[in-house]
């Protein structure tokens, strides 16, 4: 919901207005055509990176093996990655082996129930069944008994007594509007798309100026040692999903402007001359109190030296002038104010 008040905020477009049958933002889901890139590179031929509920590895995985055309598979590949033991080694198998196809597996709770009842099944003893699915307590044998009085398939009956834990369909069908919506805005209006998504990564140190601002081939390179490290650590893994979206960026045709000491904001993202500037959170351990603190001390000025700087902005340490030189944010500044003569 923040992210589409901002992308409200940006683009002037009212994301209830948005259709949820446009065919470009639908293509998103099953190939790249939307887009105009190829992030095989990434091992992803979808272009549902960083859209939420939809752009893990584990989901966009899913996609690549069911391809979705229509938004009821998308709410059915909602359901499956978030129930428990409805997926792998389970649906996926059935599905890679044809015995059924997306739309017939469980994927939500009601489908269950749904299921049962259209088949001609007591709609009582359909419920209690679907209760005892999605709760993880499997099918008892009186369950079992009515499922086979209604010519229920082996498949099916033995796919329920693996589930663990079934999502309702309803919780999967409002992801899926949010994620079209925003869908949307990454085919259309994809730098006011990219910035809101950069400020989300930025509120939670998921995004670093220094590693993600200077084009395509230091993204590249980071993705790299941070597949191929054996200690990498959650944060490492924050920061490869921020740059995988980096990359997509980059090969969209966009790229960033420099930090700036007088244009970037404190905490968003700006849309400049068809770049992107990034504010002075995105800057490794910079927080948000010294980041207003810049904003607050540059008012009015214009600074001889980083000396002069850091004098107008208290809150702004010698650790946070190191990383502002290394994000590019002082330009050719000079360190002190004398001169030599």
């Amino acid at each position: 919901p923040t992210v589409l008040r901002m992308l409200e905020d940006l683009t002037g477009i009212d994301p209830k207005t948005i259709p949820l049958d446009d065919p470009d933002t639908m293509e998103i889901f099953r190939s790249l055509e939307s887009l105009g890139v190829s992030l095989d590179e990434l091992g992803c031929d979808v272009g549902c990176i960083a859209i939420p509920e939809f752009g893990t590895n584990f989901v966009r995985g899913m996609i690549m093996d069911t391809r979705p055309t229509t938004m009821e598979e998308l709410v059915r590949i909602s359901g499956l990655s978030h129930g428990e033991n409805l997926w792998l080694g389970n649906a996926q198998d059935l599905i890679a082996a044809g015995t059924a196809t997306l739309s017939q597996v469980p994927c939500t709770r009601d489908d269950i129930m749904n299921y049962l009842i259209l088949r001609g099944g007591d709609p009582s003893m359909s419920f209690k069944t679907m209760e005892s699915v999605r709760k993880g307590r499997g099918v008892s044998p009186e369950m079992e008994e009515a499922m086979r009085a209604i010519d229920t398939p082996e498949w099916y009956i033995d796919a329920c007594k693996k589930i663990k834990y079934m999502f309702p369909k309803a919780h999967a069908a409002a992801y899926v509007i949010a994620a079209i919506r925003l869908g949307w805005y990454k085919v259309h209006e994809p730098l006011a798309f990219y910035a809101a998504y950069f400020y989300r990564r930025s509120q939670k140190g998921g995004f670093d100026a220094a590693m993600m601002t200077h084009g395509i081939d230091l993204v590249k390179q980071k993705l790299q040692e941070i597949d191929e490290a054996e200690d990498a650590t959650a944060k490492d893994d924050d920061l490869f999903t921020t740059l995988e979206v980096c990359y997509e960026f980059y090969l969209r045709g966009f790229s960033f402007a420099p930090i700036d000491l007088y244009r970037s904001h404190a905490t968003r993202f700006v849309i400049e001359d068809g770049k992107l500037l990034p504010p002075f959170v995105s800057v490794s351990g910079l927080g948000e109190t010294a980041a207003w603190d810049i904003m607050e001390g540059r008012e009015g000025k214009e600074f001889l030296s980083i000396e002069e700087f850091s004098l107008a902005c208290p809150k702004v340490s010698k650790t946070h002038i190191e990383n502002l030189k290394a994000a590019g944010a002082f330009g050719d500044l000079p360190e002190t104010s004398q001169i030599t003569l």
